[in-house]
């Protein structure tokens, strides 16, 4: 950390997290409270996170091209009006679902190019050692998560006081304010001269065909995030019809989250002194989707909280090493497209995660919808652990192939 750009990038993090994180609850439960419908509140969170699946490749050229600092800038200066867009139409009385739909599936078309740019500025200012770049990953995850320790909860006490949409101008600030910090102190993030490796939109799918490690785990990605995104509409729903309509427990239980996963954050950096990034990874993949099984059963929500609570301290197990992976692994001039290339694995099951919630819930209640997230996240963890057993032994990054002349 020998200059402000860390600490900036951290800052940033931390403060559009909470604003982002008073959203994760206020957004579906506006959905709920206005239309009823668990089925509407799973399109329009699928629609967030669709434009992952559809533009994450592309987005990595954007970012090749613009620099990582520059797409960070424009990134939050574009979702800020439109977070904001939801409420001044819903105040009006012009709101409407395929309207919300259109507006937050816009906002989905930023989160790739976003992150891809965050991490990848971070070997800049460490260096490509793979354990300091997880680690500083791991940092990243605790300023992601600091703000759910107290986001959902304050979204839960203000929703029942205020209503959802004032919330909605709060996180539209938060970017504003990331805006602020990222032109003031980033430095970094210039574009990346392309070389013949590097040239092309699919440039990133390309390495990660060729790579024996990352490309077998980027396929497990799909069957994890497609199973752990549909949490963000099932735990509301939980509230709305299992805890008696408390946004309050909503808030709670992502709450609880936060604060296993801000414990996790301290314990990786810890762990990565002691063991192999892959090795903790495998563990931890696995470690965090047992837990889930609690929920299937009609349990008290203190004991939903306690299983997300564990939950949420084995993910930046998984996190931290793998960011490290993908991140230092790969040449400088390919990182930002290998990013987005997982990224956009990952956005590809998200939507499917978040659409089956509405459908699985009108037919077996909530029972089903845990079932099939954690059964999801079970299996897709046991694929992780054995394509990183057999990617393992070929862990050495690829070189850049010649150029025939």
């Amino acid at each position: 950390m020998r200059n402000a750009t860390l600490p900036a990038l951290l800052t940033a993090e931390a403060v559009s997290s909470t604003g982002s994180a008073m959203t994760f609850v206020a957004l579906p439960w506006f959905v709920l409270s206005t239309s009823g419908s668990a089925t509407k509140m799973s399109i329009v969170l699928a629609a967030e996170i669709l434009p992952m699946a559809l533009f994450g490749i592309p987005s990595g050229s954007v970012v090749a091209r613009l620099g990582a600092r520059t797409t960070m800038l424009l990134s939050d200066l574009v979702r800020a009006p439109l977070v904001a867009l939801v409420p001044v139409l819903h105040w009006s009385g012009h709101l409407t679902l395929p309207l919300l739909v259109v507006i937050v599936f816009l906002l989905g078309c930023f989160t790739a190019p976003y992150a891809a740019s965050q991490r990848s500025i971070i070997p800049e200012v460490l260096g490509d050692d793979e354990k300091a770049v997880a680690k500083a990953s791991g940092l990243f995850g605790g300023a992601a998560h600091l703000p759910i320790v107290i986001g959902p909860s304050i979204a839960g006490v203000l929703i029942a006081w205020l209503g959802t949409a004032p919330l909605l101008v709060v996180d539209g600030a938060t970017f504003l304010f990331a805006v602020v910090v990222v032109l003031a102190f980033v430095r970094g993030g210039r574009p990346v001269a392309a070389d013949e490796e590097s040239r092309g939109v699919l440039a990133g799918v390309r390495y990660l065909a060729r790579d024996r490690l990352l490309g077998p785990m980027t396929l497990t990605v799909i069957v994890l995030d497609g199973a752990a995104n549909g949490i963000s509409v099932a735990v509301p729903l939980l509230a709305f019809t299992r805890y008696d309509r408390n946004p309050h427990i909503a808030g709670w239980i992502f709450t609880a989250f936060g604060i296993g996963a801000i414990a996790g954050s301290v314990l990786v950096m810890r762990l990565l002194d002691r063991f192999a990034p892959l090795r903790l990874a495998s563990f931890g993949i696995i470690a965090a989707s047992l837990p889930l099984w609690i929920v299937v059963a009609p349990v008290p929500w203190p004991v939903v909280g306690l299983a997300v609570v564990l939950c949420g301290l084995f993910v930046p197990l998984i996190n931290a090493p793998v960011m490290g992976m993908i991140t230092t692994r790969p040449p400088a001039a390919l990182r930002a497209k290998v990013m987005t290339a997982v990224m956009a694995a990952s956005g590809s099951g998200g939507p499917v995660g978040r659409l089956v919630v509405g459908p699985l819930y009108r037919v077996g209640g909530n029972a089903a919808v845990w079932t099939e997230i954690a059964g999801g996240m079970t299996l897709g963890a046991l694929l992780f652990i054995v394509a990183a057993a057999r990617g393992q032994r070929e862990a050495v990054p690829l070189e850049a192939p010649v150029a025939s002349s």
